[in-house]
């Protein structure tokens, strides 16, 4: 909000619980706001457990990894048309009615999932899904900034990650708890149609973004807001500020009444949104090229990879990347606004970098030491049901496990009864096998092999997430809620955005490919090397925002900012080029 100068120092996470036990209202607002977050992580997080269970009833899903890739990338699809729409609606309509907008998308498309008969039904529930989890990725945060006191505000936006990282760990939760239900995935996407509702009914009593309001004219309202924000000798000061801030905002502005292009043009032709745009959009495409959504979206594939082939135990492993990443964006609330948002992204940087490589050397491990595939052993099980590319191979006797699953899509391991590590079977990937195979007590590999090397490589996932969640995992969207002027804080936001998605969709719709391509190691090794590229723009690109009021952040830009590692900006008269 707009007011007097706060100094960043002084910003901790216990002045945020000590102002929000005072004025209750904030938390309110903040927690309402925030459902929006946790809807983003649900329906995000839900579709890696679904999978597989949508794997096994429709077959061409099972066989065809594009489509795979599809169902999961489309809510990513329509979450950049979302995140597009939403600033243009944050700016017309305010953030309240986006965010209620976004309510009714979530709804229909859980609704859509739960009961689609086929595979491109629920690729339509996905793309609604996307649309509303687009407009919610921004608006959200946006909502909490602007009612949220300068000296906490960091901590508050990170209520939002919170929630998101909360909705994810739910996700798996519930996906392990309809493992046995009939209908399984149909119960994981439709439940999804609840915290909408809820959301809906509590944004319907709440008010506008007293921002937003003030900017609308509607000067009593924004006060009202205000007052239940702030202590009462501090209320005419922030007044003040608004009114200072609006009357540059209309002469501004009044080059651009012509419309978006107009808006556009002058934006980067602006020296300050321009730099903002840099800034923001470097943050959020290197959020994603880091792969983090590789994991939250394809986990207990990730975890099958591994070496782990039951549904329900890839499921359980699972939880422990949520749980960490909920875990990681508490230690963000607790230090965000006290350590700065730059030196958490390097760090968080750093330790991405690190773990994608050793993860990386894990699973080229565990394909080098994968299990032989034995003739007598697949011979055991019958020639129709040994894999024909296993059968008609003119040297099988070189095969093992990984050669086997990449030979085919219609080609299955299936592990030695006395023990796994042992030379095993190449089969045929089908429903009857797979029984036979089991009820030999068996273990039935699609997407990996068994490996001892399987344990450390969740250890190594662990240790990604925890260095991903407290920086990279939150920051970028407290960045980018901080550093637009307001008259372009709804387009900043949604370019910034679509910017996110855009990458994420990418890096979704090309993973399993990329696995069948370059490998598991391979992959993971590419992801580094563009997290490597990410530490370096973020290094050069973007200031420390912590603890400014949003007008200092504009002056900063306007002079330039001195990026220092520690992410140390108490010398604001401090000037160099960006």
């Amino acid at each position: 909000m707009e007011g007097g100068v706060v100094k960043p120092d002084k910003t901790e996470f216990t002045e945020c619980y000590r102002t929000t036990w005072q004025q209750p209202y904030i938390m309110r607002l903040a927690f309402s706001a925030g459902i929006g977050g946790f809807l983003f992580g649900y329906d995000t997080g839900v579709i890696s457990g679904a999978l597989l269970y949508i794997r096994d009833e429709f077959k061409q899903v099972e066989k065809h990894t594009w489509l795979q890739e599809t169902i999961v990338s489309m809510a990513v699809a329509g979450a950049i048309f979302g995140a597009a729409i939403g600033g243009w609606m944050n700016d017309k309509f305010g953030r309240k009615i986006s965010i209620m907008t976004a309510d009714v998308l979530f709804c229909v498309g859980a609704i859509v999932m739960a009961l689609a008969p086929a595979p491109w039904v629920i690729i339509i529930g996905r793309i609604f899904v996307g649309l509303g989890v687009g407009m919610a990725s921004m608006t959200a945060p946006l909502y909490i900034s602007e009612a949220s006191p300068a000296r906490i505000r960091g901590a508050l936006v990170s209520t939002n990650g919170l929630l998101i990282t909360g909705g994810q760990f739910i996700s798996y939760l519930v996906n392990l708890a309809f493992t046995r239900v009939p209908g399984t995935w149909r119960w994981m996407l439709g439940v999804a149609g609840i915290p909408p509702l809820i959301q809906f009914i509590l944004m319907w009593f709440l008010p506008e973004s007293p921002r937003w309001l003030y900017r609308q004219n509607k000067v009593k309202e924004a006060r009202d807001i205000l007052e239940k924000i702030y202590p009462a000798d501090e209320v005419e000061k922030e007044m003040k500020a608004l009114q200072l801030s609006v009357e540059d905002e209309k002469q501004a502005e009044e080059p651009m009444k012509y419309g978006i292009f107009s808006k556009i043009k002058n934006a980067w032709g602006n020296t300050v949104v321009r730099r903002g745009l840099y800034a923001g959009i470097t943050v959020q495409v290197a959020q994603q090229f880091v792969g983090i959504n590789t994991v939250l979206y394809y986990s207990p594939t990730i975890v099958q990879l591994a070496g782990y082939a039951s549904n329900k135990t890839a499921l359980a492993l699972s939880l422990i990347t949520a749980g960490l990443n909920a875990l990681g964006t508490v230690i963000s609330m607790l230090f965000v606004d006290r350590s700065g948002r730059r030196r958490f992204m390097i760090v968080s940087m750093l330790g991405i970098i690190t773990c994608l490589t050793v993860l990386s050397l894990m699973f080229y491990q565990a394909s080098v030491h994968a299990p032989a595939v034995s003739i007598l052993e697949s011979n055991h099980f019958g020639a129709n049901s040994t894999c024909m590319d296993f059968s008609s191979a003119p040297n099988p006797s070189s095969w093992n496990c990984m050669t086997c699953l990449k030979a085919s899509s219609s080609c299955a391991f299936c592990s030695n009864g006395a023990n796994k590590y042992n030379p095993g079977a190449c089969l045929a990937l089908d429903d009857v096998t797979r029984g036979t195979c089991q009820a030999e007590n068996r273990s039935y590999y699609t997407q990996g092999c068994p490996t001892k090397f399987g344990v450390y490589a969740i250890l190594v996932m662990a240790l990604y997430i925890i260095s991903y969640a407290p920086g990279m995992g939150t920051v970028p969207w407290v960045v980018n809620s901080e550093i637009y002027p307001l008259r372009y804080r709804g387009f900043g936001g949604g370019t910034a955005a679509v910017a996110n998605w855009t990458s994420n969709l990418i890096v979704s719709q090309t993973f399993l490919t990329l696995t069948q391509t370059l490998g598991t190691p391979g992959t993971f090794l590419l992801f580094a090397g563009f997290s490597v590229l990410g530490l370096i723009a973020i290094y050069f690109l973007v200031p420390e925002t912590k603890g400014l009021q949003f007008e200092e952040v504009e002056k900063m830009l306007e002079k330039g900012s001195h990026l220092q590692l520690c992410g140390n900006n108490n010398n604001r008269d401090t000037e160099s080029n960006v």
